[in-house]
């Protein structure tokens, strides 16, 4: 599904304009991109956490010249689905 069928089934379902449910989704994932990158965690009962984890720092290969390189540390965003995300 891409974003606008996303729009376009919300606000088939809400009754509200699409351009109105593109705003509001917009906000929504700005608003939860901000809080995850400022390492709050963002949990929607029924639906799932948002989070960000640290990678440490690894050795990797290059697969095309089989040089071997250092992957360095970094942050990463996370999505953990409730229990019941599929029910």
């Amino acid at each position: 599904m891409t974003k606008a069928q996303l729009i376009a089934k919300i606000a088939e379902e809400t009754g509200c304009t699409q351009v109105a449910t593109g705003e509001f989704l917009s906000a929504f994932t700005d608003t939860v991109k901000e809080s995850v990158k400022n390492n709050e965690q963002v949990s929607l009962a029924g639906f799932g956490t948002f989070l960000k984890i640290e990678r440490k720092e690894r050795n990797g290969i290059n697969p095309s010249t089989k040089e071997r390189l250092v992957i360095a540390a970094k942050s990463a965003p996370k999505f953990k689905p409730s229990p019941n995300f599929l029910n």
